[in-house]
């Protein structure tokens, strides 16, 4: 086994206390259910859910695989045991160091894994033979891939991307649907397929080690892939091996993945889905639907669900993280001086609500961190408030941002609009059948520059007080 295998994973979970088996579970709605119950707890643990009625003895459904600071670092190989503020501190400049990294890591092709124990051609397939939870209740069907990584490939350079895009079992288990949001990677890469050849091929793995859905849910650098990405997190190449029909690479120990090919008219209703916004979408139009050409498991597949839903779920704190450590270095990338911190908050799914605290430098620095933040690819999609803080303010703190907000912006001077920019079909605000635009608001919530040296003094304990006083009193900070 490589550093790569989830059993490996699932086994150093259950040691450091962070799993709990969940036999008899049904998929009609309990596997959903206990897994939100277990997001709002004070600490998730991941939850191995086993026997589950109507299927055969070993196939389970892995949940929560990320939902705390101690599963993050598990994921990412910093080891167990960690709090929210080690994992911030220890994924400082991290991401650039990925992607500057993955090159060095690239993944290296396998004869043959795990995943190819059992090979299960077209007119074989069914894909309710696995375990295909209804999550929520108004969902439309069952889904077998939610914290799944979808595998397209760029037709002008060869380079894969993983996506992390669900999938509806279609065609009473012979089919399944992808969808896939417009300005994806994925989805650009299926639009030149479909110019050029017609068709495209797709694949997907459905169960796998935590971390390729870290990477396959959150925006690698375009032209970086995933594969290459994943290891560079983890230090060594990511072993795959090539689908035999489509020749597109999947992790070689994925507990279970497919392999076909999306034709422009092959498409079927889809949804509804209880999506990461915390509402439900989908079910109105038709989207792509794959002509799996084969279908590979390993022996007692286990399959990685990450139901999203109203926040927390399977993965809000993942893409918070890991959203606000890329957004980081995005921005000091970007020559944008002074940035003391960026969070993408959970309520808004990691994407929606984004507070990025600078030290101020020059007139017009703390609107030009809310614009460049706004629209930066790494944080650009379904972004919806954009505030912008001093270094005194920690971003991670929503009440602390609040507080600057009803303290330092005056909203006649402070408040901007940004119209027609990158939204998503899943935004409860839009409408049927048009384009997914949305807007979002830019808050200026920093002290005037011109009244650094004037505005009001924070009226709370030095650090040096507050310092002495914890120390005589430490159960005071406990």
């Amino acid at each position: 086994m490589s550093v790569f295998d989830l059993r490996q994973w699932i086994a150093a979970a259950e040691q450091a206390g962070e799993l709990e088996r969940v036999p008899g579970a049904s998929a009609d709605l309990e596997i959903g259910a206990a897994s939100q119950l277990n997001y709002r707890r004070g600490r998730p643990r991941a939850l191995l859910f086993e026997d589950i009625p109507g299927y055969r003895p070993g196939r389970r459904v892995l949940t929560s695989s990320l939902a705390s600071p101690s599963l993050m670092g598990l994921s990412l190989g910093l080891g167990p045991g960690l709090g929210d503020a080690e994992l911030v501190q220890a994924l400082r400049g991290r991401p650039a160091a990925w992607s500057a990294g993955a090159a060095a890591h690239a993944a290296r092709e396998v004869g043959t894994g795990p995943v190819f124990a059992n090979k299960l051609a077209k007119d074989d397939i069914n894909f309710l033979d696995f375990p295909s939870p209804i999550w929520h209740e108004l969902d439309g069907g069952r889904y077998i891939g939610t914290g799944c990584a979808v595998v397209t490939i760029d037709p002008d350079t060869g380079t894969p991307n993983l996506g992390a895009y669900r999938i509806e079992v279609q065609d009473d288990g012979a089919a399944v649907s992808v969808n896939i949001e417009s300005g994806k990677h994925g989805a650009q890469h299926i639009a030149r397929w479909f110019e050029r050849e017609g068709r495209a091929p797709i694949a997907a793995s459905l169960g796998h080690h935590p971390v390729f859905l870290m990477v396959a849910g959150t925006e690698v650098p375009l032209g970086v892939s995933e594969l290459d990405y994943a290891g560079a997190i983890l230090g060594q190449p990511v072993p795959y091996v090539r689908c035999p029909d489509t020749g597109l690479p999947v992790p070689a120990e994925s507990e279970l993945a497919f392999e076909g090919w999306l034709y422009p008219d092959r498409k079927r209703p889809e949804g509804p889905f209880g999506e990461w916004t915390g509402y439900y979408s989908g079910g109105q139009a038709p989207v792509l639907t794959v002509d799996v050409t084969g279908l590979y498991h390993r022996d007692d597949p286990i399959n990685l669900g990450a139901p999203p839903g109203k926040p927390p779920h399977d993965y809000s704190y993942m893409r918070s993280v890991l959203k606000s450590a890329m957004a980081t270095d995005a921005l000091i990338s970007a020559g944008l001086p002074g940035v003391a911190g960026v969070w993408c908050h959970e309520a808004g799914g990691g994407r929606s609500i984004i507070a990025v605290a600078v030290e101020q430098r020059y007139a017009g620095h703390s609107r030009q961190a809310g614009y460049l933040a706004a629209q930066h690819p790494v944080t650009a999609y379904m972004n919806r408030l954009v505030i912008t803080v001093d270094a005194d303010v920690n971003p991670r703190d929503l009440s602390e941002v609040m507080w600057a907000v009803s303290t330092r912006c005056a909203p006649e001077r402070d408040i901007d609009i940004m119209r027609f920019t990158w939204g998503s079909r899943v935004d409860p605000l839009g409408l049927p059948g048009q384009p997914a635009y949305n807007s979002r608001v830019l808050i200026d919530a920093c002290r005037p520059f011109e009244r650094l040296n004037d505005f009001p003094i924070v009226a709370e304990s030095s650090a040096e007080v507050l310092r002495r006083v914890a120390e005589r009193w430490p159960w005071l900070v406990q």
